[in-house]
């Protein structure tokens, strides 16, 4: 029974699911919303994410400007974005991307927020999954029944320090959602 195998793959889920929430607009402009999309480069022969090809920085709330590392590649970065079809327009502008993010309507904030919510839910799964793993490891291991109850806390001690952390994720996302 390893207890920090337990802790690491808990913690597995809050980093896979920090980047999952990264990738949910916001209204705001922020480089994740681009950075992983896929495109393809050099005539179609080469396929890589934008974070791969170019620089991206947000110059206010609202833009996005994206310098390619190599200029020949910005109406293909352009149009791979336009592909990816994320609901963002990439404009060319002397070998620079920019994107403006338009605002959110509310309708659209409150449909997000669901989608959040999925995703946390999804998240406190894995982590009770994972909890329901280490109590089996744990009857398997024949420990005293003394040891078996202080390392069963332990676990449940994890898993709730852990969903607590999920709930806050969920919070700070749905905070950032709902801000005009």
């Amino acid at each position: 029974m390893d207890l920090n195998a337990t802790r690491e793959k808990m913690q597995q889920v809050l980093s896979v699911l920090r980047n999952d929430l990264g990738t949910v607009r916001t209204g705001r402009a922020a480089p994740s919303l681009v950075e992983n999309i896929v495109v393809g480069v050099y005539g179609g022969s080469t396929r890589l994410r934008i974070l791969e090809l170019a620089q991206v920085s947000s110059l206010d709330s609202q833009t996005l400007l994206i310098t390619p590392y190599d200029p020949s590649t910005t109406p293909e970065i352009a149009k791979g974005i336009m592909e990816a079809n994320v609901g963002l327009t990439p404009s060319e502008d002397s070998g620079l991307i920019r994107i403006s993010i338009p605002p959110l309507s509310q309708e659209r904030r409150q449909e997000l927020v669901q989608l959040v919510n999925q995703k946390l839910e999804s998240g406190r799964i894995q982590v009770r999954q994972i909890r329901h793993t280490a109590l089996d490891e744990l009857k398997k291991a024949g420990l005293s029944e003394d040891e078996a109850t202080r390392v069963e806390k332990e676990i449940q001690n994890l898993t709730d320090s852990t969903i607590s952390e999920v709930d806050s994720l969920g919070k700070r996302k749905e905070e950032e959602l709902m801000q005009i």
